[in-house]
């Protein structure tokens, strides 16, 4: 209503004080709490309940990392549920609990037209808001860290290339990365912000919406959403395209593998965040690990397949875990 004043009352030492504001001001500061409020949401409402740190955790997490010198780190979707993006086991909040969608499996990629159609058509809804997912403050430490020379190499389960906008530069994506596309018949590799455009001019007159979205960059999208939705193939041989990702029911590339255990034995120790290590495309480092007798710290919010190997474990959300780890050899905790 036009001139009307409401009152906001301040607790000011032992009174209450009383101030009179326009309704331009009141309609500022309402849709500005209405924003922050829907990004709370946004980036918790797919963690999943957990308990309380525990002192003493903490401090044998600190001793652990004060006494790396060599930190091989391996990360799951645990550490993206912050930054919004939803993981598929955990309990009450992962895909799993939430719908009855899975991922796609690679073969049925590679032989459906129909799978690729809808893949594509759900992916194509889904990117702008997947492409503008900024890293929360997991990765923002695990890139301090490397800077302070703490973290000799980082592994990350995840395709959502957080850790590369937050600065990590000894980081190899095992799965890959959905900001690349690859090209299954000349293996010509563009960025997916090219797709996206490619896919425009394909369906100049499709549209959809959705609002579940998934841990690996799609929507949920009816038959009849994606019906007459058209799938760009290759321009430089007409090849089958697909995202530069591991997908369920292939293998990571022997190469990389390789890579990340010659990686694994210059380090000196693992800490593992946010990962249940359910897949054995990650679990199989941890073996590696503990075979050679190097410490092994997992900090999740659940159990997972390699707890029976940690020395230490802490059970909680990983960025109030490494907010209270010093990564230099002094010790601090609250």
């Amino acid at each position: 209503m036009a001139g009307c004043t409401k009152a906001i009352y301040n607790y000011n030492i032992s009174k209450m004080r009383t101030i009179t504001i326009s309704s331009k001001a009141q309609n500022f500061i309402t849709t500005n709490l209405i924003s922050i409020l829907q990004k709370q949401h946004h980036s918790t409402q797919f963690v999943p309940e957990f308990q309380p740190i525990q002192t003493e955790d903490v401090q044998k997490l600190q001793y652990f990392v004060s006494d790396a010198k060599q930190m091989f780190v391996m990360t799951g979707a645990g550490i993206s549920t912050e930054s919004g993006i939803p993981d598929y086991r955990s309990e009450g909040v992962g895909l799993y609990a939430r719908s009855t969608n899975r991922p796609v499996q690679y073969q049925d990629y590679v032989k459906s037209s129909t799978i690729r159609q809808r893949y594509w058509a759900r992916n194509y809804v889904a990117w702008p808001r997947w492409s503008s997912t900024q890293p929360n403050q997991t990765h923002k430490t695990l890139a301090d860290w490397e800077n302070e020379g703490k973290i000799h190499w980082l592994v990350t389960q995840n395709v959502d290339s957080l850790h590369f906008k937050a600065g990590s530069k000894n980081l190899t994506e095992l799965h890959g990365s959905t900001y690349r596309i690859m090209c299954l018949g000349c293996d010509n590799m563009f960025p997916r912000t090219q797709l996206q455009d490619m896919i425009a001019a394909e369906n100049p007159n499709w549209s959809a919406a959705s609002a579940e979205h998934a841990p690996d960059g799609d929507v949920a999208l009816s038959p009849e959403q994606v019906a007459g939705f058209k799938v760009p193939n290759c321009n430089k041989c007409g090849g089958t395209l697909k995202p530069d990702i591991t997908f369920f029911g292939d293998n990571v590339a022997r190469d990389k593998v390789s890579f990340v255990f010659n990686k694994l034995e210059e380090c000196d120790s693992v800490l593992v965040l946010g990962s249940s290590l359910q897949v054995y495309s990650g679990y199989r480092f941890l073996m590696r690990a503990a075979e050679q007798r190097k410490p092994i710290g997992i900090v999740n919010i659940g159990s997972t397949r390699a707890d029976h190997l940690a020395n230490v474990m802490v059970k909680a959300k990983c960025s109030d875990v490494l907010a209270r780890i010093d990564c230099t050899d002094s010790i601090h905790w609250t």
